[in-house]
């Protein structure tokens, strides 16, 4: 799995890139968020990679920060969404103004991105709105600053939450799980222990 790159770029038309990592050159594709920040060419980049495999070879996309990576991948996971969409949805508006669409169920601007037909926005509000948070955490946004039981913020409290989300639980339930167990003592494999305990026994 690729998961950075590091290199020289030689070359940038949108959404290709090209960069010479010692002698190989990657063929990337990122959306224009990230084209916008983008050094010269023959300047060292560092981009956040998503490796897609199949049948017909392997394609890679690239971003310039973690945050728009871990939307790409949201979006990818949803139903009619491919990467290219994907990559529309990023080129065309701020992670946080899609962020603040899904949150209002606003499917009128999200329709103004090319290719995204009402069906297609009415099904994107509905399956991101049960993975915003987990997307905050992996993104390491604002709202992934999650507060603990004591009214605080806690890394591995934030860390056990990330676990059991991808445990497969929903947000409100893995939250209740870890109510009470945040204590600055306890390390995150020991919270998601005593939290998955607590699922088992609960009444």
């Amino acid at each position: 799995m690729i998961g950075r790159l590091r290199g020289i770029l030689l070359e940038k038309q949108p959404p290709r890139l090209l960069i010479d990592v010692r002698g190989v050159g990657y063929e990337v594709e990122a959306p224009m968020s990230t084209f916008y920040e983008l050094p010269a060419q023959g300047e060292p980049i560092t981009l956040r990679i998503h490796l897609a495999v199949k049948e017909d070879g392997h394609t890679l996309y690239g971003f310039h920060t973690e945050q728009e990576r871990a939307l790409f991948r949201s979006l990818i996971r949803v139903s009619g969404v491919g990467p290219k969409m994907a990559l529309a949805f990023l080129s065309g508006m701020r992670t946080e103004e899609f962020l603040r669409c899904v949150r209002r169920r606003d499917t009128a601007a999200l329709i103004r991105l090319p290719g995204v037909g009402k069906k297609t926005a009415e099904r994107l509000v509905i399956e991101m709105q049960d993975r915003l948070s987990a997307f905050e955490i992996q993104a390491g946004t604002a709202a992934g600053a999650i507060p603990c039981a004591t009214g605080g913020t806690s890394e591995t409290f934030t860390e056990a939450l990330s676990a059991l989300l991808a445990l497969g639980y929903k947000t409100p339930e893995a939250q209740r799980l870890l109510a009470g167990l945040a204590e600055a003592e306890l390390s995150s494999e020991e919270l998601i222990r005593l939290a998955l305990r607590k699922a088992v026994h609960k009444p």
